[in-house]
């Protein structure tokens, strides 16, 4: 079974691209062909680095403390939405992170918080991420950023691995400060890219962000870096990979 922890435990293994969906899944993106794919941040960006610090900081209770701290920065995004109390990635993450720790009965100092935060400034790409994005490049297909990661944060990770030339624009929730799954964020893609919503793909990164993105109306492919087992959110996605290396060939089959 795979769980938060594995999830966490795992999120550094490269594993080989696998395209498991029947073609016929393909075919359901070619009523209008594919010119822009919107990519969430952690379809690009590995957050090993993060929990490795954690685990590092705290090699007792380290496991524990990731997996709290992953689910409260998910749930705190979406209380905020629902709430409207907005605020940004990076500051949802450290009140998580220090709510966590409360949980945890760890003494987290100020030091120790800055830490694990500053890898987030550090964060760097899967190692598949650059040939895909070559290859997109090549098929003079646009791509963006649709990451509920702050515009800073996308920035310095595109920085870090040198891939910046290849998105046309960073869309962060900060510019309509609400979190996918929230339509009005997944919008952000129409408005700022000019293109109808059945003609940019949707990469994501989490079963739930895929879900999100379909109930909006965007194709989708899930980029399942983890085999994590479906949602039970009545959305399924057009295409699955277990990398990004099979995203090229999906668009190519669905655009012919």
């Amino acid at each position: 079974m795979y769980t938060r922890r594995t999830f966490i435990e795992t999120a550094g293994v490269t594993m080989t691209g696998l395209a498991v969906l029947p073609f016929s899944s393909v075919k359901d993106v070619q009523a209008a062909k594919i010119k822009a794919i919107a990519f969430d941040g952690f379809a690009i960006f590995n957050p090993q680095s993060i929990f490795k610090k954690v685990k590092e900081l705290f090699p007792g209770e380290g496991g524990q403390l990731v997996d709290i701290w992953v689910a409260k920065q998910f749930s705190y995004q979406w209380l905020r939405t629902l709430g409207g109390k907005y605020k940004n990635f990076w500051d949802i993450s450290k009140d998580a992170l220090l709510d966590a720790a409360k949980q945890c009965q760890v003494l987290l100092s100020e030091e120790q918080l800055n830490d694990i935060m500053n890898e987030y400034r550090q964060i760097n790409i899967w190692n598949d991420v650059k040939p895909a994005l070559q290859q997109l490049k090549e098929m003079d297909v646009k791509m963006c950023f649709l990451s509920n990661m702050t515009d800073e944060m996308i920035t310095r990770g595109s920085n870090n691995a040198n891939i910046n030339h290849y998105f046309k624009n960073t869309l962060s929730a900060d510019k309509v400060r609400m979190y996918k799954p929230s339509p009005v964020a997944y919008q952000m893609g129409i408005d700022y890219l000019g293109l109808k919503k059945e003609e940019i793909l949707f990469v994501a990164f989490a079963g739930w962000d895929m879900a999100g993105a379909k109930w909006f109306g965007y194709p989708t492919y899930w980029v399942n870096r983890l085999n994590m087992p479906s949602e039970n959110l009545d959305a399924s996605p057009n295409g699955i990979g277990e990398t990004l290396s099979g995203l090229a060939a999906f668009i190519k089959d669905g655009n012919r």
